[in-house]
């Protein structure tokens, strides 16, 4: 009978948190998706207008995550000493702000300064996310959470691409071209959200008023039970011990993987499609194709890896299939045969991120998982950096994007070795945990 009853506690107060956090986390992070590459759709016209050579177009894109990467973990950091609740509305509006003011851009200076300025700004959102994961979901449902969240991802290019499209096509309304209109709208969403995530987001999810004592009471034992477990093998050493620790680092490759190819191809996939002499909602709706039929896949897998309570294949076999995908980029020169192409690759790297987040939240103890995952995502996002800055740089030196993926596919290759090697033999991630001294 008490079996019975935690198990209806347990299924109920974990559907009473998903429902009450996941639609702001989701929709914060499709809005964050969102503004960080609808640059791609307004370099359509923005390029010509402010002169961006493709190799400036990648350099500017890409220095959004070379902020990212220098102030997640202050980010992160900071989150822990504010709270939840302060720090992500802050964020929000933040970057709102400056998405909107993309639109003020008049030539490469500019460019550089403003995509600087919103990885600065979104930095403090989705590690900050997945850390507050570790607070209110046991790790046996972060799988299937992450994967919900990070659907967020394809769906705004799913839902962005004819969106940003339709925007492009108001060209001269009240004397604005389409895409100053692009960033104004896309960017406004943020910032009202941020003001609404105010009143929504609990500090610590077990202090939550909408749950009953006895929810409370059962989360905050079962978050103290794993905390509590994950903790017994630490390894000291100082805060720079930690963040460069190998496991810190061969997670981060893993991450990479899928990072690089999903935020690469959504920053320069309206331009490929665009070298088949299509209108510009044509492109917008093929380019959506790629991200919908990832959106599915992704929450399928993550919660197959729920399921099965293994992570270290879910995460390999999908790059396995990515590195094939990217290859195959490299031999098709018609429209139907890269979008095929763009679908594999595409999906297979949006399908690692469910199991990936799971697996590297029960390898990082609670006590320097908002350190952690900050590093993680600050050199992730070093990765993103360099493969979008070489697209670019590979694109304006040999005329075509023949070769422009190649800097994806070894970074796919690597991060799928990573994959298999990290925890091999274990059917569960060993519970051990890094600690940094003060």
């Amino acid at each position: 009978m008490m079996t019975t009853q935690t198990a209806e506690l347990e299924s109920h107060t974990i559907r009473k948190i998903a429902w009450r956090l996941m639609p702001l986390f989701t929709v914060g992070y499709f809005l964050a998706s969102l503004d960080r590459v609808n640059v791609g759709f307004a370099a359509l016209q923005m390029n010509d207008d402010v002169g961006l050579s493709a190799a400036a177009f990648g350099l500017g894109a890409g220095l959004f995550f070379v902020a990212y990467c220098l102030f997640a973990v202050p980010c992160n950091m900071l989150m822990v000493k504010v709270g939840a609740t302060r720090w992500l509305s802050t964020v929000m509006i933040s970057w709102g702000i400056l998405s909107t003011c993309m639109a003020m851009v008049q030539g490469p200076l500019s460019f550089y300064a403003l995509r600087f300025l919103l990885g600065i700004a979104e930095a403090g959102f989705f590690p900050g996310v997945i850390y507050y994961f570790t607070l209110c979901f046991p790790k046996k449902y972060r799988g299937r959470m992450v994967a919900i969240l990070m659907m967020a991802l394809p769906i705004s290019s799913v839902l962005g691409s004819p969106l940003s499209a339709a925007l492009l096509n108001a060209d001269g309304v009240m004397g604005l071209r389409g895409w100053h209109w692009l960033f104004i709208i896309e960017g406004l969403p943020a910032l009202l959200l941020g003001v609404v995530a105010i009143t929504l987001l609990p500090a610590q999810p077990a202090e939550a008023k909408w749950l009953t004592v006895a929810e409370r009471d059962w989360l905050s034992q079962e978050i103290a039970r794993e905390q509590q477990t994950t903790s017994s093998q630490a390894i000291e050493g100082s805060l720079l011990r930690l963040l460069f620790h190998p496991r810190v680092l061969l997670l981060t490759l893993i991450y990479m993987g899928g990072t690089a190819v999903t935020n690469g191809l959504a920053l320069w996939q309206p331009q490929f499609i665009k070298a088949f002499n299509l209108t510009t909602m044509e492109i917008g709706l093929l380019n959506a194709i790629p991200f919908a039929i990832a959106s599915l896949a992704m929450y399928l897998w993550g919660r197959h890896s729920d399921k099965q309570g293994e992570r270290r294949l879910h995460t390999a076999l999908p790059l396995i299939l990515g590195a094939l995908g990217l290859a195959g980029s490299m031999y098709v020169t018609h429209l139907w045969p890269t979008l095929f192409i763009l679908c594999v690759a595409i999906t297979a790297a949006s399908m690692i991120k469910g199991p990936f987040w799971a697996m590297a939240t029960e390898l990082l103890p609670a006590g320097t998982a908002a350190v952690a995952i900050g590093q993680i995502n600050a050199l992730n996002n070093l990765g993103v950096f360099i493969g979008t800055w070489l697209i670019g740089a590979i694109r304006t030196s040999t005329g075509s994007f023949t070769y422009a993926l190649a800097p994806l596919l070894l970074l796919t290759i690597c991060a799928c070795i990573g994959a298999l090697c990290i925890g091999r033999g274990k059917q569960q991630p060993p519970a051990s945990s890094l600690k940094a001294s003060d």
